[in-house]
């Protein structure tokens, strides 16, 4: 089944060719997405903070412009995640004890965007702290799926997924270590890609305890683009890349696929699976070569405890856990030990594979629930499993730094259903390139 699409407004490449043939004005543009928001976010809530007059301001001062060579996005009005620094905009994290806190610099993300000449219009919501697969918090309230409001739009880039999925903006940029970028894309029908770790910067998206600081990017978590097309998500990677990123610009019928559907303890439903068997079997029928199954498959259900044990880790900067143990040196590099040989297993099926299918998660959209995912069940099956296990599905690619697009391939119940296609380390461009054309297989 085709996923549900909410719109057939235009993507940020096709908004910049109409502002480049003057077929409209980066101030029709702006005040287009404002519109759509003033009438569509009231339900929704995915918008947490508004910079109407200044985006509007911008918009008139190109009025009448050329746009530069390295303009890709010249007049295109936009949306970044809350957690990025917007000159004097809040950055709260989703806390209230952040409430006032107001950036003094863009993100450096933010500036490539500006230079790009996309115009931000405002940043939108995520969960307490970023961690939960809803975007809910008490400074900004619950965001809500446009495919169903009593379901979550998914997090902790869930309000990003749903301003783009409802048609308020084109494109946007999140975050994601624990599928923040997939797992919204996945339960809101857009397109999401979680960059190889070190191709963005993320500087200017910290803790506002650390407001001000220079600080390392946080080990596994990575900055990554949100749109309703593969080719805006090409787009958005290469303002945003910060190092060179090779295309191959292989056909995908020249490629060799494996498809992972199944890790040790981490269960997948069959309203997931289902369309995912379905687009492989699509695949398949084009001429595509697609293995369900290899030895060449990593330990990944060790490789996810790892996993788990370092975000956590890095998340918390090695402060003290609830139990009041703390990570030491040892435990750190023993963690980067596994990472490498987590990568060096990934290299090795790389060798023979060259791409890899996989779920983002393993529910579409969950209803919401108080408090947070993670501390509940989900519905799987029929039985009631643990929801951090879905971690397992953004682990597969987030552990071992490689980069995943999801695209949109199918719906059950009306609901839309996204696939993982994963690649090489610093393959990101090839990932959506091959996630383009099995969009054309399968949503022709």
């Amino acid at each position: 089944m085709a996923y549900p699409k909410l719109t057939e407004k235009q993507g940020a490449v096709e908004t910049a060719a109409a502002i480049r043939s003057g077929d409209v004005s980066p101030s029709e543009a702006v005040d287009a997405a404002i519109g759509r928001i003033e009438e569509l976010d009231a339900h929704i809530n995915a918008i947490a903070v508004t910079d109407f007059d200044r985006a509007t301001e911008m918009a008139r001062g190109m009025d009448g412009k050329r746009p530069s060579d390295d303009q890709p996005l010249f007049g295109v009005p936009m949306t970044v995640k809350e957690s990025f620094d917007v000159a004097d905009l809040p950055t709260t994290y989703g806390l209230e004890k952040y409430a006032n806190n107001i950036a003094r610099n863009d993100a450096r993300l933010v500036q490539r965007l500006k230079r790009a000449g996309a115009i931000i219009i405002g940043k939108t919501n995520v969960p307490p702290d970023l961690t939960d697969w809803q975007s809910n918090n008490p400074v900004y309230g619950r965001t809500n799926n446009p495919h169903d409001h009593a379901r979550s739009p998914g997090g902790s880039s869930g309000g990003s997924a749903a301003a783009i999925a409802s048609g308020m903006v084109a494109a946007e940029f999140g975050t994601d270590i624990g599928g923040s970028i997939r797992v919204p894309a996945h339960f809101c029908g857009v397109w999401g890609h979680k960059p190889s770790w070190g191709v963005t910067s993320k500087r200017g998206h910290q803790s506002p305890a650390r407001a001000g600081q220079v600080i390392h990017d946080a080990y596994l978590s990575v900055a990554g683009p949100l749109a309703r097309c593969g080719e805006d998500l090409a787009v958005l990677m290469a303002i945003s890349a910060e190092r060179p990123i090779a295309r191959s610009a292989r056909p995908l019928e020249h490629c060799r696929i494996l498809a992972v559907t199944q890790i040790e303890g981490a269960p997948v439903d069959a309203s997931v699976l289902d369309p995912i068997d379905a687009a492989i079997s699509a695949l398949e029928s084009a001429g595509v070569r697609v293995d369900r199954t290899s030895d060449l498959i990593p330990d990944l259900a060790t490789h996810n405890r790892q996993y788990v044990r370092m975000m956590n880790t890095s998340m918390e900067r090695g402060a003290p856990r609830e139990d009041g143990t703390q990570a030491s040196a040892t435990d750190w590099f023993e963690m980067m030990d596994m990472q490498a040989a987590s990568e060096h297993a990934w290299e090795q099926l790389f060798e023979t594979y060259d791409f890899v299918l996989a779920p983002p998660a393993p529910v579409l959209a969950t209803p919401h629930v108080e408090g947070n995912l993670f501390r509940t069940k989900l519905d799987i099956n029929g039985g009631q499993v643990p929801a951090p296990s879905g971690l397992a599905w953004a682990g597969i690619a987030t552990f071992p730094n490689l980069p995943s697009t999801v695209v949109p391939i199918g719906a059950s119940s009306g609901l839309p259903c996204g696939m993982q296609v994963i690649g090489p380390r610093w393959s990101d461009l090839d990932c959506i390139d091959a996630a383009i054309g099995i969009d054309a297989v399968v949503n022709r």
